[in-house]
C-alpha cells in the first residue's frame, strides 16, 4: 500500500513544467544508437554490476514524486499489485518545491526514485546514479536515441549526450486545450491555421463576452512560460531554444525571433485576451476554470488528457499552437516525465527494475496513456493501447506524431538551469503580465541570469 507524506501540500493540483520530446512520430523515426560521450570529469560512476530484478524478500522503495501528477503513484501501486513483495514510502511536494529541495533532499535524505526538475547540476555534482549499466542490461540503449538524449550528460557541462542520468515514465506534450461549445460561439470551426487566425478567434471571443485565456501565473510557478515558449517556436526555430536548454556554449534566449514572441504574447496581455488575476491563480484554479467552462483556451500538457476526457467528455479539444507564416512547422514542448535514481540509494536495482517495467510491461502501458495521457517510452514496436477516436487523449497523441513528423519537440524553457524557472522566468512573467516589465527587459534579465548560473 502507497503511504504519501509531505510538508508541503498545496491546495490545488500542480503539475510537471516540462519537459518534452517527440512521441509517436518522433519514436518510429529517430536513430537507434544512444548518443556518445565520456564519463564526466565529476559525477557517480555506474554501478559494475546490476540485479534485473527485485527479488523476493521484502523492499520499500523510497519516493519523492510531484503533487497532484497521479500516473506515478498509480504506476507504483500497480507495480505492488505484481510484485506484493515491494512497497513503497512516497513523498510528494510541488514541482517548484521540488526544484529548490532537490539537492538537499538527494544528499540528505535520498530517496530511491525522484522526480527530477533540472538534471545537469544534480548529475555534476554526483547526487544521481550513472544508469549506463541499466542501460545495458535492459536494453535501452536500443531505443530511438531522441528518447534519452534529453536525459544524458556529459564531461562538457552540456546535456543531450554523455552517460544516463535519468528515466522518463512517458512522453508529455504541451499545446492549447479548448471548451468546443465556447469555440463554436466565437466562430471556431476548425483550428487555426495560423498565429493570425488564433488572434483572431481571441478577439471574437472577447467580443462575445467569453474570457480568451485563462493561465496560471502566480506564487512559484510562472504558467505564462507555457504560452511564450510556444509563441517562440511559432516564430523561429526550435534548436537553438533546445541548445539553451541544454547549455550549449554560446547559446542565447535573448533573440530576434524570441523577442517577436514575448512581444505577442505582451499584445495579448494588453489585449485583454488573459483573464486579469492570472498573477493571482495557481494550476488548480486554472483547471477548475476550463472544466466549468469559464475560458475559452489554456496551455497545458496531455496529462490533463485522461482528466478532460472524463470531466469534459465530448466538449474539450487539443491543437497545437498555429506557425506563424501558413504552411510553417509546428512544435511543442515535449519531453520524458524525468525520473532520477539516487546516488545513495539502498534499492537502486530495484528503482531500475520499476524504470524498465514501466516502459516495457503492457498493464503499465496502459496505465501511462490512459492516465497519463501520453506515449509511454520504449521500443518502437512495443505494445500500444488502443484510445477512442474522438477522445482529447486521441488528439495529444495525434498531435505527437506531427511534431514528430516535423521534427518540432523542444524541452521546457524552465529546464535549462535548476535556478531558472524558480528565480528568473516566474518573476519575470509576472512582472510582464503586470506591466512592469518589457519585452526585451524580461529577455535581457533572464539571459544574465542564465549566464550566472551556468557559470556558476
Amino acid at each position: 500500500m502507497t503511504r504519501t507524506t509531505s510538508g508541503r501540500r498545496p491546495a490545488g493540483r500542480s503539475r510537471p513544467l516540462f519537459a518534452m520530446l517527440a512521441l509517436s512520430g518522433a519514436l518510429a523515426a529517430a536513430a537507434c544508437s544512444a548518443p556518445g560521450g565520456d564519463a564526466p570529469a565529476t559525477g557517480t560512476s555506474a554501478p559494475a554490476a546490476v540485479k534485473t530484478t527485485c527479488g523476493t524478500e521484502p523492499v520499500t522503495l523510497k519516493g519523492y514524486f510531484e503533487t497532484g501528477f497521479p500516473l506515478p503513484k498509480t504506476l507504483a501501486d500497480a507495480f505492488t499489485a505484481q510484485f506484493p513483495n515491494v512497497k513503497w514510502d512516497i513523498r510528494e511536494d510541488q514541482f517548484a518545491v521540488i526544484t529548490q529541495n532537490a539537492p538537499r533532499v538527494l544528499s540528505d535524505d535520498p530517496p530511491d526514485l525522484m522526480r527530477i526538475p533540472q538534471m545537469s547540476e544534480l548529475a555534476k555534482d554526483n547526487l544521481l546514479l550513472n544508469l549506463d549499466t541499466y542501460a545495458t542490461a535492459y536494453g535501452w540503449d536500443k531505443w530511438p536515441a531522441s528518447q534519452l538524449e534529453q536525459m544524458r550528460f556529459g564531461s562538457n557541462g552540456e546535456r543531450g549526450a554523455g552517460p544516463l542520468y535519468a528515466m522518463g515514465l512517458n512522453f508529455s506534450m504541451t499545446g492549447v486545450f479548448y471548451n468546443k461549445k465556447l469555440a463554436a460561439q466565437a466562430g471556431m470551426a476548425q483550428p487555426p491555421q495560423t498565429l493570425a487566425d488564433f488572434d483572431a478567434v481571441l478577439q471574437k471571443a472577447k467580443d462575445a463576452g467569453i474570457t480568451p485565456i485563462n493561465q496560471f501565473n502566480g506564487g512559484a510557478t510562472g504558467g505564462l512560460a507555457f504560452p511564450l515558449q510556444n509563441l517562440m517556436a511559432a516564430y523561429g526555430e526550435t534548436a537553438p531554444i533546445n541548445d539553451w536548454i541544454f547549455n550549449k556554449q554560446g547559446a542565447t534566449i535573448n533573440t530576434p525571433s524570441n523577442l517577436q514572441a514575448t512581444q505577442h504574447l505582451e499584445k495579448w496581455i494588453k489585449a485583454g485576451y488573459l483573464a486579469p488575476d492570472i498573477n493571482s491563480q495557481d494550476y488548480a484554479m486554472m483547471m477548475s476554470r476550463f472544466i466549468g467552462g469559464k475560458n475559452l483556451f489554456i496551455f497545458s500538457g496531455d496529462w490533463e488528457s485522461g482528466n478532460l476526457d472524463k470531466q469534459m467528455a465530448g466538449n474539450a479539444g487539443f491543437l497545437l499552437m498555429p506557425p506563424a507564416q501558413a504552411g510553417g512547422k509546428q512544435a511543442a514542448m515535449s519531453a520524458p516525465l524525468t525520473y532520477g535514481i539516487s546516488a545513495k540509494s539502498r534499492n537502486a536495482d530495484c528503482a531500475a527494475f520499476f524504470l524498465n517495467w514501466v516502459a516495457t510491461d503492457q498493464k503499465a502501458r496502459d496505465l501511462g496513456v490512459q492516465v497519463g495521457g501520453s506515449h509511454p517510452m520504449g521500443p518502437t514496436d512495443a505494445y500500444m493501447p488502443a484510445v477512442g477516436k474522438d477522445t482529447v487523449t486521441a488528439s495529444t497523441l495525434a498531435a505527437g506524431a506531427t511534431i514528430g513528423k516535423d521534427n518540432g519537440a523542444m524541452d521546457f524553457i524552465a529546464n535549462a538551469t535548476g535556478a531558472i524557472y524558480a528565480k528568473s522566468w516566474t518573476p519575470q512573467l509576472q512582472k510582464l503580465a503586470a506591466g512592469q516589465q518589457t519585452p526585451q527587459g524580461l529577455l535581457t534579465a533572464v539571459q544574465k541570469d542564465y549566464e550566472s548560473q551556468v557559470k556558476g
